[in-house]
């Protein structure tokens, strides 16, 4: 029977009592386990010997210096969990895993379809000693369809997906969202799909669940209104910058130094608006009375307001607009949104000691519960920090640990360090 892993900060979360194996790299199963860390799991993260997840080295940035650096990237997204080297190349670290699966809640994945069955580590091979697993593998594709085998990167979904059909300046060049919205989407499914199955097993009969989730999958889903008003018209969305296919005023403008942008997102925003920029006669003009109107008058509308945004610095439109109750914001660089005083007292600026890399920053969980909130209890983990830790909490003695040192299950040693040898991000063992 598992022992119960000391909580470092005694804080009990909804999630408390639920164990999660992390056999996942890089970024979108490591988002969807850390978003389960942070809700009161225990996640124990299994990284191959000597390497480790392939963010580790993944530098510069990174917070300290030297052998006991911790890659920013890493950071991101990988606190509240525990750091376990294992072999699954070989038989003996794979027996392990089953050991640690029997009694694990949910584990999670992200290898090339296959890969896990070719290990006898699919959910078939682990449900029968634990009925009650759910068990979620994230791919590029998902597990079936004519392309479940061929690679994925964010990049290549963000395009493949549609988004970048829709994003970036009118006639110009096709953009990438500048963070991995395709992982960090599928991320944010998968932790829905495991909580889902968690509560229908605690409703039903005890049985876990196989979830799929494919990065396709979730950035087709996210094209939401984009793709409905293609079903409506048969004409494909194209780049409009920042403009609202559905909304205008909707999108920012540039200033005599800036951008601000502006959301009309209802017909009360329009006068508002006009008053604020002292402009009657745009009020007056019975081609932008209702927002259907001034979406079919856009190209009027933008070069009038285009004109009137040019004359005011950022400021001062953010402050006529602010005093008018228009809904508006100047474009703010991160330093600017972690700076914010909203920001730092609603917790999203997180702040914690790294006992080698020394202070780590990184954004705080977005998800606040009454009464049993988020918390941040364990730094993100060195490579191998608590191999022996947790592998003694499932019974292994010392002469099983030494018989797995023996046959290259674990590593000769402690912990490895922060990152270990580079490896390539396509390689799925």
């Amino acid at each position: 029977m598992v022992g119960e892993a000391e909580d470092p900060t005694g804080e009990r979360g909804p999630l408390d009592g639920i164990t999660v194996l992390d056999a996942s790299r890089v970024l979108v199963g490591p988002f969807c386990t850390m978003q389960l860390g942070d809700l009161g799991a225990e996640v124990i993260k299994v990284e191959r010997p000597g390497d480790g997840d392939q963010t580790r080295t993944w530098t510069p940035p990174a917070f300290g210096e030297g052998e006991g650096s911790l890659s920013a990237y890493y950071t991101s997204v990988n606190r509240n969990k525990r750091s376990v080297e294992l072999n699954l190349q070989s038989e003996t670290g794979r027996e392990v895993f089953r050991d640690l699966a029997s009694e694990a809640d949910v584990v999670v994945e992200n290898f090339r379809v296959g890969k896990m069955a070719e290990w006898d580590l699919d959910y078939p091979d682990l449900a029968e000693e634990n009925p009650g697993l759910v068990y979620c593998g994230i791919s590029g594709y998902g597990e079936w369809g004519p392309d479940k085998d061929k690679p994925a990167y964010d990049i290549m979904m963000q395009a493949r997906g549609g988004f970048m059909s829709f994003t970036g300046v009118e006639d110009g060049p096709p953009v990438r969202i500048g963070v991995a919205l395709a992982d960090i989407g599928a991320g944010m499914y998968a932790t829905q799909a495991i909580l889902a199955a968690l509560l229908e097993r605690e409703l039903g009969d005890g049985t876990g669940q196989k979830v799929d989730v494919s990065l396709l999958d979730g950035q087709a889903a996210w094209t939401s209104y984009m793709a409905t008003n293609y079903f409506a018209t048969g004409d494909p969305p194209g780049r409009m910058g920042s403009k609202h296919p559905n909304i205008a005023p909707y999108q920012a403008f540039e200033t005599a130094d800036g951008y601000i942008v502006v959301a009309c997102s209802a017909d009360s925003f329009w006068p508002r608006l006009c008053e604020a920029l002292d402009r009657p006669d745009l009020l007056a003009d019975e081609r932008f009375e209702t927002n259907e109107k001034r979406v079919r008058n856009r190209e009027a509308l933008d070069a009038a307001l285009e004109a009137e945004f040019a004359t005011h610095t950022t400021e001062e439109a953010a402050e006529l607009l602010e005093a008018g109750d228009v809904p508006a914001s100047r474009v703010r660089n991160v330093q600017e949104v972690f700076d914010d005083p909203q920001i730092e007292a609603r917790g999203m600026r997180e702040r914690m000691d790294h006992p080698t890399a020394g202070e780590i920053e990184f954004p705080g969980s977005p998800m606040h519960l009454s009464r049993t909130p988020t918390s941040t209890r364990r730094h993100p983990p060195n490579l191998g920090e608590h191999t022996e830790a947790v592998l003694r909490e499932y019974g292994y003695a010392d002469a099983d640990l030494a018989a797995l040192r023996d046959a290259g299950a674990i590593p000769e040693s402690g912990p490895t360090g922060h990152a270990g040898q580079r490896v390539d991000p396509d390689d799925d063992s």
